[in-house]
């Protein structure tokens, strides 16, 4: 029967120093593949267990496990009391409107660091924040702001502009008009000079960055009165 190959085992510093370099070129002339440090670079550092840890007896190891223990303990507290904060509040970063850009650039930053930990779905989840908004935001091209203004060009002439799209927000989740449909909210924005943009631009944008309207008085009257 043939037999498989060997594995190459690679010491871990040498992973560490590529993924922080970036190169996968970096240690070739020590007979590293390109493919496996690239591999490395894309599957980012690991763990390492330490001889500082294998040199600890079981006292020592009991010791650290348990000033562990209180402190993800006190972590978890502190999350929890954050989470009811912000759910009490109804805060919600796919709803509310972030129009400094400074603002969002921190958003975006704690995310991206956040990622190094959980999936980018957990912790745009804690955040509340929808994924459509973060692309919106991370995607903007680095010579527009990231401001609530027209700082950019439009990159065709029927694109919505950040102050159009701002002026929409505020209708869609005016109490003002929670009983018109979206086709005349479209219609009005564009009597009064505020938006001029299709239904359909509308709905897309109501779609894809979560918008929630308020409910009409009529059908909240009829709920409030079941319940």
């Amino acid at each position: 029967m043939p037999t498989s190959p060997c594995r190459q085992a690679y010491d871990h510093r040498l992973r560490d120093i590529v993924c922080e370099e970036g190169d996968p070129k970096l240690f070739h002339y020590l007979g590293v593949p390109r493919s496996t440090a690239a591999s490395w670079i894309r599957r980012g550092q690991r763990p390492v267990v330490s001889a500082e840890v294998l040199a600890m007896d079981q006292l020592e190891l009991q010791a650290e496990v348990l000033v562990l223990q209180r402190r993800v303990k006190f972590l978890l507290t502190i999350i929890r009391l954050a989470f009811l904060l912000v759910r009490l509040s109804g805060f919600r970063l796919d709803s509310q409107r972030v129009p400094d850009g400074a603002a969002k650039r921190s958003i975006l930053d704690a995310v991206a660091h956040a990622t190094k930990a959980v999936p980018l779905a957990v912790a745009l989840r804690v955040a509340r924040l929808s994924a459509a908004r973060y692309y919106e935001w991370n995607n903007r091209p680095q010579d527009c702001s990231l401001d609530d203004r027209a700082s950019c060009l439009r990159t065709s002439p029927t694109q919505v502009t950040a102050k159009e799209v701002s002026d929409m927000w505020d209708m869609v989740v005016s109490q003002d008009h929670r009983h018109m449909s979206i086709h005349s909210l479209a219609l009005r924005a564009q009597r009064i000079g505020k938006v001029f943009a299709s239904p359909s631009t509308w709905r897309r944008l109501i779609r894809e960055r979560g918008w929630i309207r308020p409910r009409p008085l009529q059908m909240h009257d009829e709920m409030s009165a079941m319940s």
